[in-house]
């Protein structure tokens, strides 16, 4: 049996981030929409979840998610997807490709009288930008930065993951 917190993630998935359609964003996000990024809180409300919805889709206007896997414990949905989406405008310093991005990645969000309350998600966003094989100066000192200090690697493993080990 689908629990209905479960359904209230999909739901959201399907009607609002996969088709770009946030204006019924009170539908599925509480006025007091919080999103958690490396521990902090930022409170967004159903505005500014407004405002990043568009500019996700700004640069990927044909983004899907596609749910591999959810789980629910209490007000906690967890939820593994796989993302695709061409990028059409700048994104993380990279200019315009026209390829289409696959990210994998986890969210977490909480649901409080039937709205989703918290959101916090990991992805794997790394491997695409190696296959955009962009070596700009922004994006490359970003990878270096988050593996060395947030997964402390090793400057050899850094420059091999980054092509820009020595010849």
């Amino acid at each position: 049996m689908k629990n209905e917190n479960t359904e209230i993630v999909k739901q959201y998935i399907e009607n609002v981030l996969n088709t770009g359609n946030a204006e019924d964003l009170s539908a599925f996000i509480s006025p007091h929409y919080t999103e958690v990024f490396n521990n902090k809180r930022y409170r967004l409300g159903i505005k500014g979840i407004q405002k990043k919805i568009a500019g996700i889709r700004e640069r990927y206007p044909d983004l899907k998610l596609s749910i591999d896997v959810q789980i629910t414990e209490g007000d906690w949905v967890v939820t593994s997807y796989v993302m695709n989406g061409t990028q059409l405008g700048s994104w993380m310093g990279i200019r315009p490709t026209g390829k289409t991005i696959e990210v994998r990645g986890v969210n977490i969000d909480r649901i409080v009288d039937s709205k989703i309350t918290e959101h916090e998600s990991c992805m794997d966003i790394v491997d695409p930008l190696i296959e955009f094989n962009q070596r700009s100066k922004h994006s490359i000192h970003w990878i270096k930065d988050s593996l060395q200090n947030k997964f402390a690697a090793k400057n050899e493993d850094v420059n091999i993951v980054c092509g820009t080990e020595a010849a």
